[in-house]
């Protein structure tokens, strides 16, 4: 009986031993804590430039509105303007009315959405490298725009005819339809565009060189077909053409970029 008592008070613990406990409890979490505030300042930072990024594709947006009814005239020309679209649906022109806008308001906000992002990526530049952000920022901008203007000028005038009058049928154009394939071929076309940017910032930051890119010639030229294939429309060689002579020449662009940031 008296060892049972001695066995219970031994294995008892005072209220010092609890704080003691308690206390290196603490010291470990704050520990552990500190460790990851690197991780949790990231990801507070992304979580900011993602909000302003979002926050001016909202107000871009919402400016578009204003004169999407014009833009949508305007897109509506090859296939012989708005009148000659056939409507089914109740919501339906109210769906390519926020299409529309949203991609008026995607390369209007470009230059903010692609700031945030290269000040993200690119954190603690040095005074001399702040040029990057300064380029980055309106090329971006510049090569979208200049994707989305190819699609206009030189795709849409040529798929649109082609697959309308295909076979001689008779084809009935709903709004959904043709506007989903216009703005869906401008975005895509728009991002390939951006290939030269992307590839410099790979370059910046020694992902690739100059001499990867010209010894890899054959699988980029894989790539832009698959690629010309997934954005095009149709895959007849005209069409296929028109998407790969301006990315083989973006991917030359792409490479003198590289042997400049890897120079620099």
């Amino acid at each position: 009986m008296g060892a049972q008592q001695e066995q219970i008070s031994v294995t008892k613990r005072s209220w010092r031993d609890y704080t003691r406990a308690l206390g290196r409890a603490h010291r470990k979490a704050s520990l552990e804590l500190e460790t990851s505030m690197p991780l949790l300042r990231h990801l507070e930072e992304l979580r900011r430039r993602l909000f302003k990024a979002f926050a001016a594709l909202i107000i871009t947006t919402a400016v578009s509105f204003a004169f999407a009814g014009r833009l949508i005239d305007f897109l509506a020309a090859p296939i012989g303007g708005s009148k000659a679209l056939v409507s089914i649906e109740v919501t339906e022109n109210m769906a390519i009315f926020m299409r529309v806008s949203l991609l008026s308001g995607l390369v209007f906000g470009m230059p903010v959405v692609v700031y945030q992002m290269l000040s993200f990526i690119l954190p603690g530049l040095k005074q001399q490298e702040r040029r990057w952000l300064f380029i980055g920022v309106p090329a971006a901008s510049l090569l979208f725009a200049s994707g989305v203007a190819f699609t206009w000028f030189m795709m849409i005038p040529a798929a649109v005819p082609f697959l309308v009058n295909f076979l001689g049928i008779t084809t009935q154009v709903r709004p959904s339809n043709y506007f989903d394939f216009v703005t869906r071929l401008m975005f895509w076309i728009g991002l390939c565009f951006e290939m030269p940017l992307v590839v410099m910032l790979l370059a910046k930051l020694k992902f690739v060189t100059a001499r990867q890119l010209a010894g890899g010639w054959r699988y980029a030229v894989v790539g832009m077909a698959i690629v010309a294939a997934f954005v095009t429309p149709t895959v007849d060689p005209v069409n296929m053409g028109l998407v790969m002579l301006p990315l083989a020449a973006l991917y030359t662009i792409s490479i003198i970029l590289a042997a400049l940031a890897n120079r620099g």
